[in-house]
């Protein structure tokens, strides 16, 4: 069983800047698509970036493009994903979800294409 871990949200000012990591257990991370979705109150979780399972791939929602960069390192079983120019509209509990992969360099933006999640890590964005 795949376990993810995020950690790194808290409370930030619009404008500033904020890392949020994924670790990861479980043998084999490099075969595994990763993903950052977020929600906030009230609404649906929304896809938010995803890496292919060589980081050679990404994909991101257009509310984030050019702000938010999302990237993996296979080495320490951890997905990435920095975040600049924050809004306050940024603001959620962000997760990230992984999914098996065992050929292509494929990305991936439903939930419905992820079949583990972490229990997620609450950003806040004060305007």
């Amino acid at each position: 069983q795949v376990q993810l871990v995020e950690s790194g949200g808290g409370l930030v000012q619009a404008g500033d800047s904020l890392s949020l990591s994924c670790a990861a257990s479980g043998r084999s991370f490099s075969t595994w698509a990763m993903g950052w979705f977020r929600q906030a109150p009230g609404t649906a979780r929304e896809f938010v970036a995803a890496i292919s399972r060589n980081g050679g791939s990404t994909y991101y929602a257009d509310s984030v493009k050019g702000r938010f960069t999302i990237s993996r390192d296979n080495a320490k079983n951890t997905v990435y994903l920095r975040m600049n120019s924050m809004k306050f509209e940024d603001t959620a509990v962000y997760y990230c979800a992984s999914r098996l992969v065992l050929f292509g360099s494929h990305t991936y933006s439903r939930t419905d294409d992820y079949d583990n999640w972490g229990q997620g890590t609450q950003v806040t964005v004060s305007s």
